[in-house]
């Protein structure tokens, strides 16, 4: 199963509004605290842009307007064009001014997180983590534990949106396998995650530029696909001439 993987910054958000829809723009304008507009935004604005990518249609401020990510009864976004159902599942993370958007198929489990890699007390580790996990961080070299520590709680992260729980669920509820967290490698590597009811899920892992990307997903997924917004994109006319 493929998975497609865009990133934004906030450097990449339109300074107008018009690609929201006139609901989208209503809840945005009842948003109080500056950086919860700002996630929010730069989160729909990531989204829409990875949908339209996804189907191939263009992305003009007209067809962005059309597509809504909306919060089901879980929390998890839910697709919508014109009010009905879309065919993709997406999951969204934001962090540090930067918001990525996993896209695949419809009816299908995923989640996707960013984390950043920096120092975490020893507290973190004993309330979030595994007995295994934290004898794992334990061997590690000590430049290897601010990584090794952001791989395990991105991952956690993913899989419980993939359950759609979120942070509801006890993070020590998910057990981590990364066989190849200990190097640094490049592009995506492997992990494994269980789950406490002993479900089994598959994901991806990648880190660069201080950052951590995880992506889980049932049925299992290939590695992501990143996916690039052009330089130039025509608008529908010139595609239909």
């Amino acid at each position: 199963m493929n998975v497609y993987w865009l990133e934004q910054t906030e450097a990449d958000l339109p300074k107008v509004d018009d690609w929201l829809s006139p609901a989208e723009a209503t809840r945005l304008n009842t948003m109080r605290f500056i950086k919860r507009r700002s996630d929010w935004r730069l989160g729909r604005w990531t989204a829409k842009n990875a949908l339209a990518l996804y189907w191939k249609v263009p992305a003009d401020p007209q067809v962005l307007a059309t597509i809504e990510i909306c919060p089901a009864p879980s929390g998890a976004p839910e697709v919508f064009i014109q009010n009905n159902p879309a065919a993709a599942t997406v999951s969204l993370s934001h962090r540090a001014g930067i918001a990525a958007c996993a896209v695949t198929v419809p009816d299908v489990w995923l989640g996707c997180d960013l984390e950043m890699v920096e120092p975490r007390s020893d507290a973190f580790v004993a309330d979030y983590f595994t007995a295994a996990e934290r004898s794992f961080v334990a061997q590690a070299a000590a430049l290897d534990r601010p990584r090794l520590l952001a791989l395990l709680w991105s991952a956690k992260e993913s899989a419980l949106k993939t359950l759609h729980e979120g942070l509801r669920l006890d993070t020590r509820s998910v057990v981590v396998s990364a066989p190849d967290a200990a190097f640094d490698l490049h592009g995506w590597s492997q992990m494994e995650l269980r789950h406490a009811d002993r479900r089994t899920f598959r994901g991806w892992w990648q880190h660069a530029n201080g950052i951590v990307r995880t992506v889980v997903a049932a049925p299992p997924p290939n590695p992501p696909i990143r996916l690039q917004i052009p330089d130039y994109v025509p608008d529908a006319a010139s595609l239909c001439a």
